[in-house]
């Protein structure tokens, strides 16, 4: 699959992560920046929670990592967090999981 399309599939994908506090997605939120694939199926984004101590940041990132992980042709995923405290801790779980 090529990179073109493995985004589109991203932003799909980005489109059903709900926010249980404000009831928006992901995308809607524009929490999500700076989507990149490549044709062999990684992909890199930066995740933006909405506030540095988002109470809902660990479960939306292992939300985007999961709907990313399961679309077809997605090898991997690397996920930047940013306007985060506890940014490189996230990054660490959320980067370092066995697929």
């Amino acid at each position: 699959m090529d990179s073109e399309s493995i985004t589109l599939k991203v932003k799909e994908a980005l489109s059903r992560i709900i926010d249980p506090e404000t009831r928006l997605d992901v995308a809607r939120m524009e929490l999500v920046h700076d989507i990149q694939a490549d044709g062999k199926g990684s992909v890199q984004l930066v995740f933006r929670p909405s506030s540095p101590v988002c109470p809902m940041a660990y479960s939306l990132a292992s939300s985007i990592r999961k709907e990313i992980m399961a679309i077809d042709g997605v090898t991997s995923i690397k996920l930047k967090v940013e306007n985060f405290n506890k940014a490189d801790h996230l990054e660490s779980l959320i980067n370092n999981i066995a697929d």
